[in-house]
């Protein structure tokens, strides 16, 4: 594919070489002739590279000739950087007209040596390509400006075509296709069937598999396959639908009108099957225009499109696409003998083949086309030398990316560093483009698995097939690099590498582009001598990623790399200082500097970075300031610390340099908020309102200065309407605002999803209107607010600012503060609160998902319950309780909540999944009725002292899947009730002084056959582990943690054939003298994959 990069290589050439900038670049150097004739050079072989690219497939002269001929365009492109680089620092030179000229003479670059230097480059890379075009005439290349339609796609698409191979582990997915095609009753006439899945899953075997099958062929009058694939021309594909219904090609001089009458002589009125086989148009209305010409089919006629391409699948039909799965352990096991073992009986083979072939068949993920390609490399390896080398060392490079994520916004930013994302629309980002390119790689099946939804945290991964097929497609440019061997026999030609970093000094290439360092090897430092290798050798880099290094020092040196895009030194903690010269480095998207724990500041001059785009210091805790001169960065899209000097001792940039930095994405932190001097002045200079593409603000405002007499009020720091996420911490009242009693609500921000406010000690309300003035207008109050956190509010008992304090009475209505009743959250989904005793606030029927309610007080809670709540949805108009949608409630320490009010509780939570209830000391458990929540699947009992027994009601929980019990230490025992918990999986045990394990005759967890994760943890009366301990035999993990009593294990310790992992923590000495000592357990446990983890710190009699 060398062909293709370099035909993407001279567009670039060409496009720069046409720019004024370079053109005024070339006459202050006179070069500009020089300039023009490259521009000539690379236009004409440009001309001829479509046609090379097709010739390339079956001629190793012309894919030869395409690889020097990239090499010498990549030369080119560093050349006309090198230009655009010097250029840039000749305009940023400061001072005036005359002290420029002098710094330009005595600069290292003296400017008429730099113009003769850069001369004689220009000229050799233009002999360079002239040479090479004189070898193009010898091919006999022919000029074109667009690809020809010819079968090159459709010989790349019998690699994977299967219709003669037996088709094995697809009788499930076979029989839900059938269903689709013969059963399923569609108001279409015509219903289209799209089946979507990466290539070689066997979406054509599966087709096929249904195509052939004699139910379908008596069902349907006609059927008929075409192989449509990368080029999608109507008049073609009806030509070849023609052809396969009938067993004969129509004319090829008949014009697209009367290949239609023959289409619609053949298929009008009749029921048929047609499969479109491949499809890789995502243009809506092309697939329109051959849709039209197939609609004249019997009622139940159907078309099955098999594609990689979940945008065809949406563009083909309106219904879900079937996606295929990989196959099963035992069909994938079946096809990879069938062919592994094709030269021998595999009953008879040795059984180190077996095994050895069953290792290397984890790799393959029941991909088909992977087992096939695979097995059958191996069946002509004939030892198991042979097969373990395979698996060892082919495999093993394949098997690194089989679990790697991939980190979306990087990926993203190296695109842009090398120069890959075009931006056609200035009103668009670079990233926002770059990310447009990702999501149409992802429905192509290029990657898979993305997680997330925010760009900042996705990830995905890239299935080993597509991995190696960019490995194919990079050739020699491209190479992982973990071993000596491998950096030894990198060539030249090497442009981008993932290395282990001790290995760089081996590496020979010095026209790298990409040095990465490898994610899979733990390195504790880089020296100094690896520092001045790169910087003295890989001039040409464009991505250097250096993170999690542990390295102090970087090179002074670094402004050497002027061509760098993206600098990545991340998470080295002990980084202090980082050095001036690297803000040399004009070209400079992308500086991350995440987890730099002890960087004290940044680069004082470093508003000479014009171009940085990406400034992520997330976990930057030493930083003290901010360097002047950022505000200067107006392209700044990631800024996410931002530190007010607290004393201006270090003369760092105020408030107002964010006023200009309107382009931010992400998030923005803001520390120090409290030392602000003339704060209402800065905190509006800061401009927050215009930074409307921010997604999440925090606001910090830790101490002030205790003889600050500045009013300081989060109004001023008001954000953009879009803002998506907001957080405020540290409010505190200032020694002379006594004023200081609120924080504004921003209940009017109309796109706010996520509020969290902490510690603010001394706030006493959040609106310092009345409910009645906030309710006047419902609609404008929080209406896309998901989630809200409050934390550490001692002072607050009211959400309004009110007259008289409220009747702590709950069986009264709040009528101190008119409305609260039915003023409420439209759409809150969480609510979070703790530490806050807040009586009076918004309701919140709503809720969803999750209410976590610490030290706090029950009446908003019991208001909520008495709230009549309607769907207002257009689907439905039916009532439903409050909160009886909520799947995660958490309850502790809360005031006014008795037994009578926690029981209408769980009436109304017949939806919840999981349960906590802590330190509720007037709440009887055994006096509730848990019925209505017999669907929890969790639930956690922590510091309820009066509990004696389990309550009864818990033998409701028949999905109950985790119990844990904490800090309950007048539990007596667990019987009767927990015999009845059948389905526990997870059972935690822990602090409970009185609980008995250990006497004689309990049979405790004889019918727990489920259970996988046991927990006993500081329960003095476990003095043995009984027979019971038998029964346990899913059980994986074990965990025996402060236990001074327990001095032996038992025997039946040998009936857990299924446990991974052992933990023994803080048990009496004596344990340790009979089974460490005599390696007793080692005896008793004898499992594979078994973990024991022993502490030293033991509890000594």
């Amino acid at each position: 594919m060398a062909e293709a990069i370099a035909f993407d290589l001279a567009v670039d050439l060409i496009t720069k070489l046409s720019s004024f900038t370079l053109s005024q670049i070339g006459l202050w150097w006179n070069v500009k002739d020089d300039l023009d004739d490259l521009k000539s050079t690379v236009s004409t072989i440009k001309a001829v590279l479509l046609d090379a690219e097709e010739r390339s497939v079956t001629s190793h002269l012309v894919k030869d000739w395409l690889e020097k001929l990239r090499d010498v365009l990549y030369d080119a492109d560093d050349l006309l950087d090198d230009f655009s680089t010097e250029a840039l620092r000749k305009d940023l030179l400061g001072g005036n007209k005359l002290t420029k000229e002098v710094r330009l003479f005595f600069s290292s670059s003296n400017q008429f040596a730099y113009g003769l230097k850069m001369g004689r480059k220009m000229k050799a890379i233009k002999a360079r390509l002239s040479s090479i075009g004189s070898e193009a005439r010898v091919f006999n290349l022919v000029e074109r400006d667009r690809p020809m339609e010819t079968s090159f796609m459709t010989k790349k698409r019998q690699l994977t075509h299967s219709f003669k191979e037996k088709i094995i582990g697809r009788d499930d997915d076979k029989a839900a296709l059938l269903k689709l095609v013969l059963e399923f009753e569609s108001e279409e006439t015509v219903y289209i069937i799209p089946i979507v899945g990466f290539g070689g899953l066997g979406k054509t075997a599966l087709a096929q598999f249904v195509y052939n099958d004699e139910m379908v062929k008596n069902h349907f009058e006609l059927i008929m396959w075409v192989c449509v694939s990368d080029i999608f021309d109507v008049k073609i594909i009806v030509e070849n639908i023609i052809k396969s219904a009938t067993g004969q090609a129509p004319d090829q001089n008949l014009e697209m009108d009367q290949l239609q009458k023959q289409l619609r002589e053949k298929i009008g009125g009749k029921k048929y099957l047609l499969v479109l086989d491949d499809i890789w148009n995502e243009e809506w209305e092309k697939w329109v225009s051959l849709k039209e010409l197939l609609v004249g089919g019997a009622r139940g006629s159907r078309i099955i499109v098999t594609t990689r391409s979940s945008k065809v699948a949406k563009i083909t039909s309106k219904c879900q696409p079937y996606v295929p799965k990989g196959l099963s352990d035992n069909d994938a096991w079946f096809l990879f003998k069938e062919i592994a073992f094709e030269q021998r009986s595999a009953d008879s083979t040795d059984l180190g083949f077996l095994e050895i072939g069953k290792l290397i068949l984890k790799r393959c993920c029941g991909v088909p086309l992977v087992i096939r390609t695979i097995a059958s490399t191996l069946s002509f390896k004939e030892t198991k030398n042979e097969w373990l080398s395979f698996k060892d060392n082919e495999l093993a490079r394949i098997s690194q990316n089989e679990d790697h994520k991939i980190d979306i916004r990087t990926l993203v930013q190296f695109w842009i560093a090398q120069g890959f994302v075009k931006q056609l629309n200035p009103s668009q980002s670079f990233e926002e483009i770059g990310f447009r390119y990702f999501k149409d790689l992802v429905e192509r099946s290029f990657f898979q698995e993305v997680e997330g939804d925010l760009m900042e945290d996705m990830r995905c991964k890239m299935h080993d097939l597509m991995h190696d097929l960019a490995e194919s497609v990079a050739g020699m440019e491209s190479s992982i690099i973990d071993s000596n061997k491998i950096a030894s026999d990198v060539g030249e030609k090497c442009r981008h590498i993932s290395i282990n970093p001790s290995l760089i000094p081996l590496f020979k290439g010095k026209k790298l582009r990409t040095l990465l360092r490898s994610p899979y090897i733990e390195t504790p430092n880089l020296s100094e001598e690896t520092w001045d290798f790169i910087i003295a050798n890989c001039r040409c880099l464009r991505v250097l990623e250096l993170n999690v290094l542990n390295f102090k020092t970087i090179s002074p040196s670094i402004y050497k790399l002027k061509h760098l895009r993206y600098l990545d030194l991340s998470w080295n903690s002990n980084i202090k200082i980082l050095p001036k010269s690297i803000c040399k480095i004009q070209n400079l998207l992308a500086l991350k500097l995440d987890g730099c724990y002890e960087l004290q500041e940044l680069p004082k001059k470093i508003e000479k970075l014009v171009n940085l785009t990406h400034l992520p210091c997330c976990s930057c805790f030493g930083l003290t300031h901010m360097p002047r001169g950022i505000g200067k960065l107006t392209s700044l899209e990631t800024l996410s610390l931002f530190v007010v000097d607290k004393d201006g001792s270090h003369g760092g940039a105020d408030l107002s340099e964010l006023r200009l930095i309107n382009n931010l994405r992400g998030e923005l932190r803001i520390d120090n908020l409290g030392f602000v001097k003339n704060a209402k002045e800065k905190f509006m200079a800061a401009n927050l309102k215009e930074k409307q593409h921010l997604r999440s603000l925090v606001l910090l405002c830790s101490d002030g200065n205790d003889d600050d007499d500045d009013e300081k009020s989060l109004e001023d720091l008001q954000p953009h309407p879009n803002l998506k996420e907001l957080s405020i911490g540290g409010w505190r009242v200032m020694p002379s605002s006594s004023n200081f009693k609120h924080i504004p609500s921003f209940a009017q921000l109309p796109c706010l999803k996520e509020l969290s406010i902490a510690d603010c000690t001394e706030v006493e309300y959040m609106d310092d209107n009345s409910p009645k003035g906030s309710q006047g207008e419902p609609q404008s109050f929080f209406p896309s607010l998901k989630h809200l956190w409050l934390y550490n509010y001692r002072n607050m008992k009211s959400w309004w600012r009110r007259t008289k304090p409220i009747d702590d009475d709950s069986n009264k209505d709040d009528t101190t503060v008119m409305g609260t009743t039915t003023m409420a959250f439209p759409c809150l989904s969480s609510l979070f609160i703790q530490d806050c005793p807040l009586t009076s606030m918004p309701l919140y029927p709503s809720l969803d998902d999750n209410l976590q309610l610490r030290n706090t007080s029950s009446r908003p809670l019991k208001q909520t319950m008495k709230m009549n709540t309607t769907s207002t949805t257009p689907s439905s108009l039916t009532s439903s309780l409050p909160l009886s949608k909520l799947k995660i409630f958490y309850v502790d320490n809360i005031e006014g909540l008795d037994t009578h009010m926690a029981d209408e509780c769980l009436q109304h939570l017949t939806g919840l999944k999981t349960l906590e209830i802590r330190d509720c000391k007037e709440v009887d458990l055994e006096s509730l009725q848990w019925e209505p929540i017999k669907n929890l699947s969790e639930l956690l009992i922590g510091n309820i002292p009066q509990l004696v027994s389990l309550p009864r009601g818990l033998q409701h929980l028949v999905q109950l899947k985790t119990l844990k019990i904490r800090e309950c230490n007048g539990l007596r025992s667990l019987f009767p009730v927990f015999q009845h918990l059948t389905f526990l999986e997870k059972f935690e045990v822990s602090n409970c002084k009185e609980l008995e394990l250990s006497a004689a005759g309990i049979q405790i967890f004889q019918d727990h056959t489920s259970l996988c994760s046991l927990s006993l943890e500081n329960i003095p009366k476990c003095r043995h582990l009984s027979e019971w301990l038998q029964h346990l035999t899913n059980l994986q993990k074990l965990y025996l943690i402060d236990l001074p009593n327990l001095t032996s294990l038992p025997d039946e310790m040998r009936c857990l054939t299924n446990l991974e992992s052992l933990y023994i923590e803080r048990v009496h000495w004596c344990f340790w003298e009979s089974h460490c000592s005599s390696m007793t357990i080692a005896r008793h446990i004898t499992f594979e994959n078994l973990l024991f983890h022993f502490t030293q710190s033991l509890l000594r009699a």
